[in-house]
């Protein structure tokens, strides 16, 4: 499982895999090589896209770029640093605008929504890329800064900001993942949410006992109308997000205790 996670492979090779050290670039010994690490990358990439994770072997990645299977490890000692060097690469390509005059609660959605695309576009990042070992590659640290820019004027201590990016991200992180569970339930079983429902009211009808369960019946019955399957990916996002902001808030925008007036 470990090796299917950011950061779980050998971080000196990872390294200078990202970041083209001297020790990566420099010339080899013996026939010169056909193909080139973002290319190894790029066919890595679009694998990954097509048909998920299970996919993406260092074989098909080799196929993919018209090389040996043991040619591939040449450019890539394996999968973990692989995958180090394919979430750094799109942290790279991601589209960072300038922040302006918005508000701190407008630029840190803009923030959320566009990690919520990048995931979305790439789902099996949701599955990949862990929040406790990122590629500390270059494209990470250019992402890194823009988010972090994102508080300025915040007032917020350093330590404090960088725990906010990361309860923001952590919330985006957890509903994406959420969504491409709920996708891939839907695409296995064939079935939308709507149809396994009714076929399956007759049975929860007579399970689901509204005296026994009376809030779950009832609250649940109640969600399901409003949002047309028991769990609404719009809806989520909307009220998460805006939970998440209201608590920044409180750091952010701290409140004059009850009873004082504020100035």
């Amino acid at each position: 499982m470990t090796a299917n996670r950011t950061g779980s492979g050998e971080p000196s090779v990872t390294l200078r895999l990202l970041w083209g050290t001297p020790a990566e670039t420099a010339p080899r010994k013996g026939p010169a090589r056909s193909v080139a690490v973002p290319q190894i990358v790029d066919a890595a990439l679009a694998l990954a896209d097509e048909d998920g994770l299970a996919a993406l072997t260092m074989r098909a990645v080799a196929q993919r770029v018209g090389i040996s299977p043991m040619s591939v490890y040449t450019y890539v000692p394996g999968k973990p640093e692989l995958l180090d060097l394919m979430v750094d690469a799109l942290y790279a390509r991601s589209e960072r605008r300038e922040w302006r005059a918005e508000s701190w609660r407008e630029r840190l959605t803009a923030v959320a929504e566009a990690n919520r695309t990048l995931l979305t576009e790439h789902p099996w990042m949701t599955e990949v890329a862990a929040l406790s070992r990122p590629p500390l590659g270059p494209g990470l640290m250019a992402k890194y800064e823009h988010e972090l820019a994102a508080f300025d004027d915040t007032g917020l201590a350093d330590v404090d900001i960088d725990a906010s990016l990361t309860f923001l991200l952590g919330f985006v992180q957890s509903h994406c993942r959420a969504a491409h569970d709920a996708h891939r339930a839907t695409t296995d079983s064939a079935m939308s949410d709507a149809d396994w429902w009714a076929a399956n009211q007759p049975i929860l009808e007579h399970a689901l006992d509204a005296a026994a369960y009376p809030r779950a019946v009832r609250i649940g019955a109640s969600a399901g109308e409003a949002q047309n399957a028991a769990w609404s990916e719009t809806r989520s996002w909307e009220f998460g997000l805006a939970r998440v902001l209201d608590a920044l808030a409180l750091l952010i925008e701290p409140r004059a205790p009850f009873g004082v007036a504020e100035r």
